[in-house]
C-alpha cells in the first residue's frame, strides 16, 4: 500500500514505515502530524485517484527531528558592471517524518 501526499507544495510517495524529509511544518519533535491532501491511494484491490484528493484518506506521521540543511553559497554576478557582485549563503530548514499509517 502507498500514497501520494502533498505537503509544502511537493508531492511525495509514501509507504508506512518511510521516513521522509519535508519542507518544515509547525510542530515539535515528537508530535503526530496529518496530511489530509492525499492525491491518490493505491492498495492490492486497487487504485483510488483523487479529483484533486482522494476523500475521507488522511496520511498519520510522526515528526522525528526539526533541522537545517547544509548551507549552500549563492552568487549573483552581472558582466561588465563592476558593483554588482553578491554573495549570500542559505540553509532550507526541514522536517523529518515517519509515515505510521495510511487511511482510507
Amino acid at each position: 500500500m502507498y500514497a501520494v501526499i502533498e505537503t509544502g507544495g511537493k508531492q511525495y510517495r509514501v509507504s508506512p514505515g518511510d521516513t521522509i524529509r519535508i519542507e518544515k511544518i509547525d510542530a515539535s519533535e515528537g508530535d503526530e502530524v496529518e496530511f489530509p491532501r492525499v492525491l491518490l491511494v493505491a492498495t492490492d484491490a486497487g487504485v483510488s485517484l483523487g479529483e484533486p484528493v482522494v476523500p475521507g484518506a488522511v496520511v498519520k506521521a510522526r515528526v522525528l527531528e526539526q533541522g537545517k540543511a547544509k548551507r549552500i553559497t549563492v552568487f549573483k554576478y552581472k558582466n561588465k558592471s563592476r558593483p554588482s557582485r553578491k554573495t549570500m549563503g542559505h540553509r532550507q530548514r526541514f522536517s523529518s517524518v515517519r509515515i505510521e499509517s495510511i487511511i482510507f
